[in-house]
């Protein structure tokens, strides 16, 4: 059984940093990738960044120069820093793994999701 254990978040004051983690295990395919998404209160779901199996990475433009995704293989974990928090950026935060990017947080039955992690960002 598939299983990401997502731990890190917290509140911080605007310019601040976090560092939010997930673990993955049971994952059976020989590769898969894996990402954050996001979700503000009366807002949809965005992703955030992801990154494939061969260290690829995408970020959000929102994000993009202040986050960075990282995996350490050996630990099955994945991270994201986050740097220079915003108030725009406090959300629900979850991360999500699939055998392929396509697949990433579009479909249900090949997305595997960690419990959410909430960031809060005051000005």
């Amino acid at each position: 059984q598939v299983q990401l254990v997502a731990s890190g978040g917290g509140s911080v004051q605007a310019g601040g940093s976090l560092r939010l983690s997930c673990a993955v295990s049971g994952y059976t395919y020989n590769s898969y990738c894996m990402g954050w998404f996001r979700q503000a209160p009366g807002k949809e779901r965005e992703g955030v960044a992801n990154i494939e199996s061969n260290g690829s990475t995408e970020y959000g433009d929102s994000v993009t120069g202040r986050f960075t995704i990282s995996k350490d293989n050996a630990k099955n974990t994945m991270y994201l820093q986050m740097n220079n928090l915003k108030p725009k950026d406090t959300a629900m935060y979850y991360c999500a793994a699939a055998p392929a990017i396509q697949a990433l947080g579009v479909i249900p039955y090949l997305t595997n999701w960690g419990q959410g992690i909430q960031v809060t960002v005051s000005s």
